[in-house]
């Protein structure tokens, strides 16, 4: 199996979401520049986290006409899995390849600290080593992670299953001092229709390692390459 991380004017999770998959999950793995329209032959895509294109007009709003992406769109439309971790949920959605979009924080400030989440499903390619309901401690720094969608997309979300994670309390309580960003129902991770893209906010990258201060993050790459395994 190969990984292929994304790389645009403004990454800066790059190397960080490359290490996890080169030095802790020890699989092949390369760069793929946003100009290019050839992945390259790999088998699941990372977009990382940063700044695409300086987040200039919106968060990921650039990013979605990049070369690249329209090869990333093809490759999820076929099945591939693809997983955007902060600015790429925030590119993600953008690009149409999941639903809603990610707004300013509710407090209107840049927040960088541990926070908890409840796993929402195991049922994905991205979660099927965790259980559901287990709590994760994983970093977040974002100013834009405040999801929302409409009352119908929430429903049909709820419907399939599709919400990945939620913030939640040490204990894995869904509770409004848990939400860092305002958030619509606390959601910090979603799936896509056919569960092989995932988005979201929290940065799996930067807590795949004790070193990092947690290893909860490691277990999203875990899932991902059993998936693989079996295809």
């Amino acid at each position: 199996m190969k990984f292929g991380v994304l790389v645009f004017p403004g990454s800066n999770c790059d190397h960080d979401t490359y290490n996890v998959i080169e030095q802790i999950a020890h699989q092949p793995v390369t760069m793929l520049w946003h100009e290019t329209e050839d992945l390259e032959g790999c088998d699941a895509i990372l977009v990382p986290g940063g700044f695409a294109y300086g987040d200039y007009l919106r968060t990921g709003a650039i990013a979605h006409f990049a070369p690249v992406m329209q090869s990333v769109k093809r490759f999820a439309a076929s099945g591939g899995l693809v997983l955007g971790i902060c600015n790429g949920f925030q590119i993600l959605c953008e690009s149409g390849l999941l639903p809603g979009a990610l707004m300013r924080n509710a407090g209107l400030k840049y927040i960088c600290k541990q926070v908890h989440l409840r796993t929402e499903t195991a049922d994905s390619p991205f979660t099927s080593t965790l259980t559901k309901g287990q709590v994760l401690e994983i970093p977040i720094g974002h100013m834009e992670g405040n999801y929302f969608c409409d009352e119908s997309t929430l429903a049909t979300l709820k419907r399939g299953d599709r919400i990945a994670f939620r913030y939640a309390t040490a204990s894995g309580e869904i509770t409004a001092d848990a939400n860092p960003n305002g958030s619509l129902e606390n959601i910090a991770g979603v799936l896509s229709e056919g569960r092989n893209v995932l988005g979201m906010m929290p940065h799996p990258d930067r807590s795949s390692e004790l070193l990092l201060g947690s290893a909860d993050g490691f277990p999203i790459f875990q899932s991902m390459i059993a998936a693989l395994a079996t295809r």
